[in-house]
């Protein structure tokens, strides 16, 4: 459906190097990356609204490389919703047919039917400048629906919608999705890639660092920029070794962590993640487990309940739920255990 072909563009001190995607029909792609990364620059790029220095842009299997936006059968919702603020409602929803000079039938039709499938039918008399920010998300999105695109693009479509509202439009998003419209959609939130995407491009540096399922990407990052963005704390500096058939990490500390059978590089990053350390209040059977005593440093909330930072001759981050907390009634300075299987270290050659 959506093919990039080696693209590359610069942009001052900037530049895309090098991108290939390959997005099929239906698809919910969501570009992920920080502010500076280059992912709106791409989404730009895709839309229509700059040409690239080298390579294809293929949509439907045409070349659409040096055609305008107008041309690709496109629909582009803009971060700041671009909403026309001395039209009604039904005047932005209108516009871009009025432009095609749609007869007066075919646009109230079209309108009634694009307001009333988002759920704001009841603005549309009203002026835009007192209105939500999901409404506007809403009135936008109906504008650039109504033409009927091929390909939904949205750059950072929840950035200035309330918290209270993001499920509203998550919902309205996979709505249209499971009514096959293909949609790219340019965020910095992990929380959105998880909850939309059935597949993730995570861009840095203006590449494409790693691309795969929200599991794949976020479960077996590549490197610890990756990692980071998924919200693993616990990287510990390594040295691989084959110990009598038995492989092991050993950190800079001296503790020493049991792998599972695979190949390994001399030296790397061991992470794990914070919800695959189990915490105890006292000494675990002996097992396949990596198991450390430690001191507990610090308790915070969060989002999964508490989090709680051990130190066991290396520090580990532990996500623990608030019911198990409450049983595990421990608290600062208090001596704990912590372990987690072989399985859940992932191996990251060099600085990685």
């Amino acid at each position: 459906m959506l093919r990039l072909d080696n693209i590359s563009k610069r942009l001052g001190e900037f530049s895309l190097a090098d991108i290939s995607i390959n997005i099929t029909a239906g698809e919910y792609y969501v570009l992920l990356g920080r502010s500076g990364s280059g992912k709106t620059q791409l989404l730009e790029l895709i839309a229509g609204l700059n040409d690239p220095d080298s390579g294809e842009i293929w949509i439907d299997n045409e070349n659409v490389t040096h055609k305008r936006i107008q041309e690709r059968d496109v629909g582009l919702v803009f971060q700041d919703y671009a909403i026309f603020p001395n039209m009604t409602v039904f005047g932005n929803i209108a516009y871009s047919l009025h432009c095609r000079k749609y007869d007066n039938v075919v646009i109230n039709r079209e309108v009634k039917r694009i307001s009333e499938e988002l759920n704001i039918a009841h603005l549309l008399n009203r002026y835009t400048f007192n209105l939500s920010g999901g409404e506007l998300q809403r009135v936008a999105l109906s504008r650039t629906l109504i033409t009927s695109p091929k390909l939904l693009l949205l750059d950072e479509p929840m950035a200035s919608v309330d918290a209270s509202l993001k499920d509203d439009i998550k919902r309205t998003f996979r709505q249209l999705n499971k009514k096959g419209l293909t949609i790219v959609h340019v965020t910095h939130d992990f929380r959105e890639a998880v909850s939309l995407a059935s597949r993730v491009g995570v861009i840095h540096n203006g590449r494409i660092i790693q691309e795969g399922t929200p599991e794949e990407v976020f479960r077996r990052p590549v490197n610890k920029f990756v990692a980071r963005y998924a919200g693993i704390r616990n990287f510990f500096r390594v040295r691989f070794s084959n110990d009598n058939g038995t492989w092991k990490a050993r950190c800079d500390g001296n503790l020493v962590f049991r792998l599972p059978d695979d190949r390994y590089p001399p030296d790397g990053l061991l992470i794990v993640r914070s919800d695959a350390v189990k915490l105890h209040n006292s000494e675990p059977d002996p097992g396949n487990d990596n198991r450390y005593k430690g001191v507990v440093k610090e308790i915070t909330p969060s989002e999964h309940g508490m989090e709680v930072m051990v130190d066991a001759g290396e520090v580990f981050y532990v996500d623990v739920s608030s019911d198990e907390f409450k049983m595990l009634k421990i608290r600062e300075m208090s001596d704990v255990w912590i372990t987690f299987t072989p399985e859940s270290g992932i191996a990251l050659q060099g600085n990685a």
